[in-house]
């Protein structure tokens, strides 16, 4: 039997909820409110590669060590990411955003669900190619803590970067991108200049509050995991965050509509999913 079959919405719902509380008692992560299916995906393939037969099995192996926890965090959280991902979206951001981000003396930015950090150095390379990034602050915040130290590092797989440069190029980008990297073995490290603007932390939007005030939020292909609740209070705590007429950017499957808090934005260019924040009435 596959770890698939033994992961179904009927007795594994609740193996699935029970694991999910105990998580959370014993090593304060919450994902008890991510959406059912893909949880059920991404546990089956962990079942299937940590060895274990249950779900009730797997919640038994993390509770009695913490390095399995760390292994089937990998599972949990999404770990997909490019930099430059969807180049209409950052072509949007270069076009529509840019020139009012310049109006300010300084700038904050907050990348929400950063994962290994491509797009965190992406936005990074969009305000230094537009004379912006010397005022800039980047905030990159994630749950997982290997990911994180990846993205602390900025080295990549050199294999990875034509595909980066052909979003960079797509984007709209200025000159080549390998002007910000230097190729080191099968690696590409990004200058240091891009790194020291960029605070990597752990953040979680599911129990953690607003930290500071910025201009502009993305958190792209990270809402689509949570139930509606979860991303309700996720895009509030974005708008607690955002000054008001801050922007905000979401994945292209996401949307502030039906949202809680759709009446506190307008759609900037919808097919991009860029959002201005209302100024307060």
């Amino acid at each position: 039997m596959d770890a698939e079959s033994r992961v179904t919405p009927n007795l594994a719902d609740l193996e699935v909820r029970l694991l999910l509380e105990a998580i959370f008692d014993r090593f304060h992560y919450d994902f008890r409110s991510y959406a059912m299916a893909s949880l059920r995906r991404r546990l089956a393939q962990a079942c299937d590669q940590l060895g274990v037969a249950t779900v009730s099995g797997l919640q038994e192996r993390v509770l009695h060590d913490p390095e399995s926890f760390a292994a089937l965090l990998q599972y949990l959280t999404v770990q997909v990411s490019d930099m430059f991902r969807d180049p209409e979206f950052f072509a949007t951001l270069r076009s529509q955003v840019m020139p009012v981000l310049a109006t300010y003396p300084s700038i904050k930015v907050w990348v929400a669900g950063c994962s290994t950090g491509e797009e965190a150095y992406s936005l990074a390379i969009l305000l230094k190619e537009e004379q912006l990034l010397d005022r800039s602050i980047i905030y990159a915040t994630d749950i997982n803590a290997q990911s994180l130290r990846i993205a602390q590092t900025g080295v990549y797989e050199l294999e990875r970067m034509r595909g980066f440069t052909e979003n960079h190029r797509r984007s709209g980008g200025k000159g080549s991108l390998s002007n910000y990297y230097h190729a080191q073995d099968a690696s590409a490290i990004f200058d240091a200049t891009l790194r020291r603007k960029i605070t990597f932390s752990d953040h979680s939007l599911a129990t953690d509050s607003v930290f500071s005030e910025v201009h502009l939020v993305t958190c792209r292909n990270v809402l689509i995991y949570f139930d509606r609740e979860l991303q309700d209070r996720a895009l509030r705590l974005f708008g607690e965050s955002l000054v008001p007429r801050g922007f905000l950017g979401l994945g292209s499957k996401e949307s502030v509509r039906f949202s809680s808090v759709a009446d506190e934005y307008e759609e900037l260019v919808p097919a991009s999913r860029v959002y201005r924040r209302r100024a307060p009435a």
